[in-house]
């Protein structure tokens, strides 16, 4: 997240003083064009000195299914933006970015431009709106404090001069749940330990002593790993996370619409497959000799809904393509339901997309599209690994 030296919320200009009575800013909010790409670049240029948006990223964002850019222009001019980021098949959206000219501040832009952006937000989908703001501006956090964002969070030592950063959400539409479970949230330091993050999330909800660590991360993804995927380094199936979660003490249960071996469909080399192959039954004797309940049936949405309602986590899997627009599949641990929306911590944080912890964290998904992006593969593998807590001794 970006600081300019008078604001620090959402790399935002938005810590604006009260608007003087009758001035109401004579400003078109409107989405950005190309055509605004000059003036946007300097007006970045011109209001912060660090970590600045290139014009090749306002390129990317105006065209974007996953952002609303806009601007604020008076007679021709741009006086502002606003950017929000939005995760894509969720209904969560990240105001990172507010930006006014220092000639017209002081006339309510600022305030006009985030209420714009909730509305593009809510729109598109997103029920939340969260962002940053450094611990000790005062004056952005009254700002945001009247608009009805509230603190729910805090980084420490967030920003590059070493101050805090307060975490700030707004429900812009009902259904924000209590959750059953506060868990840590534990992002992926590789492309391929998806699994094993879930899996010590899932583990944090039962033990809040559970190391949130990178070298528990590999020592749980060497445990549970398959060896091969499609390519590059193994990821993690559902019999190999239930031992490994059941070898620490956890009552788990896992179904799946099929009988194993999983994630094979795209593996044409004889000797990974064969590996793969043996690696998973070597799972499944060790899950029968542990006693971890299978069953072969798909569990939907609703169903997961009612276990997780019921107290349980679940590590559910999903295709990354209606998420990231690729082909592999990822594991998301979903720890509460309310209404028509599954909450989630995903352990993927994209960098590419100035995402931080916040960004994958109790991620509302419409309970429709869980249903849709929870199977992977042509035979639309559906899997979910169902935690209920410490076994009974």
């Amino acid at each position: 997240m970006k600081i300019e030296a008078a604001t620090a919320a959402a790399k935002t200009q938005a810590s604006e003083p009260a608007r003087p009575p009758g001035a109401e800013p004579r400003v078109e909010i409107r989405s950005a064009r190309t055509s605004d790409l000059d003036a946007l670049v300097a007006l970045e240029n011109a209001l912060f000195e660090t970590d600045r948006l290139s014009r090749r990223s306002f390129r990317r964002f105006i065209s974007s299914r996953s952002a609303v850019l806009l601007v604020a222009s008076e007679d021709g001019a741009v006086r502002g933006y606003g950017l929000v980021l939005l995760r894509r098949g969720t209904a969560l959206a990240r105001l990172y970015s507010i930006a006014v000219d220092p000639k017209v501040q002081g006339r309510g832009i600022a305030t006009a431009l985030i209420g714009a952006c909730e509305e593009a937000a809510s729109k598109r989908g997103a029920m939340v709106v969260r962002l940053e703001v450094q611990v000790h501006n005062a004056r952005a956090l009254k700002l945001y404090e009247k608009l009805g964002y509230r603190v729910f969070g805090r980084y420490e030592a967030y920003y590059d001069d070493g101050s805090d950063a307060l975490r700030l959400e707004k429900i812009i539409k009902r259904g924000l749940p209590a959750h059953a479970h506060q868990i840590p949230h534990y992002p992926q330091t590789t492309e391929f330990t998806c699994g094993p993050a879930a899996m010590m999330m899932a583990m944090a909800a039962f033990d809040p002593k559970t190391e949130l660590s990178r070298e528990n991360e590999f020592r749980l993804w060497r445990e549970a790993t398959t060896i091969f995927m499609t390519s590059g380094h193994g990821g993690c199936e559902p019999l190999g996370m239930a031992v490994a979660l059941a070898r620490r003490g956890l009552d788990v249960e896992v179904f799946a619409s099929k009988p194993p071996p999983y994630f094979l469909d795209t593996v044409r080399n004889p000797e990974k497959r064969a590996v793969m192959e043996l690696t998973q039954a070597e799972f499944a004797r060790e899950a029968d000799k542990l006693g971890i309940r299978r069953t072969i049936r798909a569990l939907k949405a609703r169903d997961i809904a009612e276990k997780v309602s019921g107290g349980a986590i679940a590590i559910v899997l999903v295709s990354g393509y209606r998420m990231f627009d690729q082909k592999f599949p990822h594991w998301l641990v979903v720890h509460g339901v309310e209404g028509k929306h599954i909450f989630v911590h995903d352990p993927w944080v994209d960098p590419d997309f100035f995402e931080n912890p916040a960004a994958a964290t109790n991620v509302p998904i419409p309970m429709r599209e869980f249903e849709r992006m929870a199977q992977f593969g042509r035979s639309r593998l559906r899997a979910a690994i169902i935690v209920k807590g410490r076994r009974p001794r």
